[in-house]
């Protein structure tokens, strides 16, 4: 039901039936519009002002445009740099009742890969951010807090609001949820300091769009960045890591629960592998013993060399009995991606110093 009504949102399903949907989506749009206005326009009135520094990354959309990954750019600059740090996070997607369970579930899959890939950061979690950074402040007295998906955080001032554009999909039909995928009207834009353009290698034009942006925000500095591979990690052996040279030439299978798959499939093409299976679920999906009997079935069918996954995906199948559906054999790896800014690199460190 999720795969098919974002195809209706997406514009992929057609028919009389996908016509009838989206009228009573843009009803609920409408709704879900009124109530985003008031309510953003009530907090923005005066907002909370915290004891320290705040940067905030966000997204417009509903979806994944890369702000994990740049929340990890950005704490990995300013703590070269001597800056005492610590990320505030919602934890999307966590089971917090989840007691002695695995890790991930109680974190949620993007909190396990910042801990995960920064080790001496600290990460609050907590869906009410004012109570997590003063939780933040009291115990770890940060130089900076760095707000991951803030951009509809109304309650808190920030000083830098950077807004992730995924460029290859910028505003999807230019609808509010649940008819698009704009999570605020556009004129939210203008709250921004700075826009990072994120996959503008699968993009066919980024000029139209920055020109779009800066007519809304002349004021805002314009990123641009790619997602760049950096290595692989066998899944029960993430310290190891390999060379991206050993996919090339290589049959595949690929799995992925993230918002836009189509990302990480072109970039394993690209290292010059075969892919033979794509598995794809919905975003911060969590794999069920059918799932995984339904993938080693299929992939029993396949003479394959490896099953790829994302390294945020990856995060899910650390508890998972792999050995209990027959994939104890398969070498199951992750790929590691960062954000790698090409155009306007120095402007961006220059913004985030000036803090």
């Amino acid at each position: 039901m999720k795969t098919y009504l974002y195809d209706i949102i997406m514009g992929r399903e057609k028919g009389l039936i996908a016509g009838m949907v989206k009228v009573i989506l843009c009803f609920f749009s409408l709704i879900y519009g009124l109530l985003i206005r008031g309510l953003s326009f009530f907090y923005l009135l005066k907002p909370v002002r915290l004891g320290s520094k705040l940067i905030s990354v966000g997204n417009i959309t509903w979806g994944g445009t890369g702000k994990t990954p740049l929340v990890e750019y950005i704490c990995r600059l300013l703590r070269r740099k001597g800056r005492k740090l610590v990320i505030l996070s919602r934890g999307y997607k966590r089971n917090k009742d989840i007691g002695a369970g695995p890790a991930y579930a109680a974190l949620g899959d993007e909190v396990y890969m910042l801990v995960k890939n920064l080790g001496d950061i600290p990460v609050i979690v907590d869906a009410d951010r004012v109570r997590g950074a003063n939780l933040a402040l009291s115990r770890y007295h940060p130089d900076i807090l760095v707000l991951d998906d803030g951009l509809q955080q109304w309650r808190i001032k920030k000083d830098l609001e950077i807004i992730t554009i995924d460029a290859a999909n910028p505003f999807g039909n230019y609808s509010l949820i649940p008819r698009g995928i704009l999570r605020e009207p556009l004129s939210a834009l203008k709250r921004a300091g700075i826009f990072v353009l994120t996959k503008t290698d699968l993009a066919l034009n980024t000029g139209d769009l920055k020109d779009y942006l800066s007519k809304v925000n002349p004021a805002a500095l314009l990123v641009e960045s790619i997602h760049q591979p950096v290595d692989l990690y066998r899944i029960n052996q993430p310290q190891e890591r390999l060379s991206l040279t050993d996919l090339k030439g290589k049959r595949l299978g690929l799995i992925s629960g993230i918002a836009h798959p189509e990302g990480f499939e072109s970039l394993i093409k690209d290292l010059g592998a075969d892919i033979a299976l794509t598995f794809r679920f919905p975003d911060h999906h969590y794999y069920s013993k059918k799932d995984w009997k339904d993938i080693s079935r299929k992939l029993n069918q396949q003479a394959i060399d490896a099953l790829v996954t994302t390294e945020k995906d990856s995060a899910r199948f650390i508890a998972q009995d792999l050995a209990s559906v027959g994939l104890q054999s398969i070498n199951f790896l992750a790929l590691r991606v960062e954000i790698r800014i090409t155009e306007n690199e120095e402007g961006f460190h220059n913004r985030l110093l000036s803090l």
